[in-house]
């Protein structure tokens, strides 16, 4: 995306979004560009300093109840456990080379871990932090969606063309379901009992029902480049879907199957959080891009944007305090974890 028109003399710049106003459409306007990070309706309360390298990090699964928040470091091979009440790093897993999602199982005490490094799962006990169990995945093992119904996980790989399907009562991987195309995120929908993935090379979105472990229906996102991201929103029956090669959303209508917005993000958008309460959808993109949309009448609404920090790629929401979470890899040569809560 092209610099800020705030960079440039403000005569022209008055002319230039002038212009802009006239040629883009509403919706897509307000993601003309990225804005400066103090433009973002949130207001930073913590860095909390995490192990290791200054290296890539990854997803994160927030356990709300216990206050702890779980992040992968992809780069370091390691998976860190952050006490949010006492804003520390309560433990650090070690043995996950190039781990990348990671996925809570409450109900079992158990944090899944997509290892892509050895393409396998690494089940974690939440209460010792120690690896209990490594399950098989296929190739470039990423996001994990749990199903506590069947007490099943159901791993998306990236490089390969079926899903990894774990029984969690005894720790091994059944038959593997073919979804015709590479993984992106998977989601587990309570609202539907489905499993949703994303065939990012064939802009599709795949439905698994947990009942049979098939795939019973495939949803076209056209005009999406990579379909990566994803969040369900299983209540209002919509799917958000971030396209990473295109760097567009698209709000799909799990209804009618069909796409009914579509909105500019950073370039390469990957994480989507969604806090339910404010009905605020939160983009993270690999270009440090954060885009803000508002849910209502089940459609989104551009409320911000803004470069938060190189590869702020990943985010997660507290339900409960409207806290937001982003990893980010290099802040003064060391990984933090920063949180950040809505301007009032």
């Amino acid at each position: 995306m092209g610099p800020t028109l705030s960079r440039r003399p403000a005569k022209t710049a008055l002319i230039a979004a002038g212009l802009l106003a006239l040629l883009l459409p509403a919706s897509l306007s307000a993601c003309s560009g990225p804005a400066p990070a103090s433009a973002l309706p949130l207001t930073q309360v913590q860095d909390i300093a995490l192990p290791g390298a200054a290296s890539r990090l990854d997803y994160q699964a927030l356990d709300a109840g216990a206050k702890r928040l779980y992040i992968a470091h992809l780069g370091d091979g390691t998976v860190h456990a952050v006490d949010l009440a006492r804003g520390t790093v309560a433990g650090t897993v070690p043995g996950t080379p190039s781990v990348h999602g990671v996925t809570l199982a409450p109900d079992r005490h158990l944090l899944l871990a997509a290892v892509s490094g050895t393409n396998e799962v690494a089940l974690i006990d939440t209460n010792t932090l120690k690896v209990t169990a490594r399950v098989p995945a296929g190739n470039t093992p990423d996001g994990i969606a749990y199903d506590p119904v069947h007490g099943k996980a159901y791993v998306s790989n990236e490089h390969d063309h079926a899903e990894t399907v774990i029984d969690l009562a005894t720790n091994t991987a059944k038959a593997p379901i073919e979804i015709g195309g590479e993984a992106g995120n998977s989601i587990y929908d309570p609202s539907s009992g489905t499993v949703l993935v994303n065939v990012q090379d064939r802009n599709e979105l795949a439905i698994i029902d947990p009942d049979t472990d098939t795939v019973t229906d495939r949803i076209p996102v056209p005009d999406c480049t990579s379909n990566h991201g994803l969040y369900v929103d299983g209540a209002n029956k919509l799917a958000f879907v971030a396209c990473e090669g295109s760097a567009k959303l698209l709000v799909l209508d799990l209804d009618t199957k069909q796409v009914t917005a579509r909105f500019d993000t950073g370039d390469n958008p990957d994480v989507l959080a969604f806090d339910t309460g404010l009905h605020r959808l939160y983009v993270a993109s690999e270009s440090g891009i954060v885009n803000v949309f508002d849910e209502q009448n089940r459609t989104l609404t551009p409320k911000a944007s803004g470069k938060l920090a190189d590869n702020a790629h990943t985010v997660a929401v507290d339900q409960v305090t409207h806290q937001v979470y982003f990893p980010l890899e290099n802040i003064d040569g060391h990984p933090v974890m920063r949180i950040m809560e809505p301007k009032p």
